[in-house]
């Protein structure tokens, strides 16, 4: 399955529910998921991490159904490597600083 059906499942399960709840809503939802992948990153917990992302990454999926973003355009921005440099890895500076 690519990141396409992938958006058109999660459409099809959730977008009647989420659209009806609201983008500030749905996007608190995300944010929650966010925080719970977050802790399961910190406790080290493998199988809880890779639940938490599936989470995130639907959530995600549905915030983008509701804004009407395809999810698959969004990856050209990154296609032929980092925005601001170009390159793959990035070279950008502030990423050397943080990285660090």
């Amino acid at each position: 399955m690519d990141l396409k059906q992938y958006q058109v499942l999660i459409k099809q399960i959730y977008f009647k529910k989420d659209s009806s709840r609201g983008i500030s809503k749905t996007f608190n939802w995300l944010v929650e998921e966010i925080g719970e992948l977050a802790r399961a990153i910190r406790k080290g917990e493998r199988k809880k991490i890779k639940e938490e992302f599936a989470d995130c990454l639907a959530w995600l999926l549905s915030v983008g159904s509701i804004l009407k973003i395809d999810a698959e355009e969004t990856m050209e921005k990154y296609s032929n490597g980092c925005p601001k440099c170009g390159k793959s890895p990035c070279e950008c500076e502030e990423n050397r600083i943080r990285d660090a």
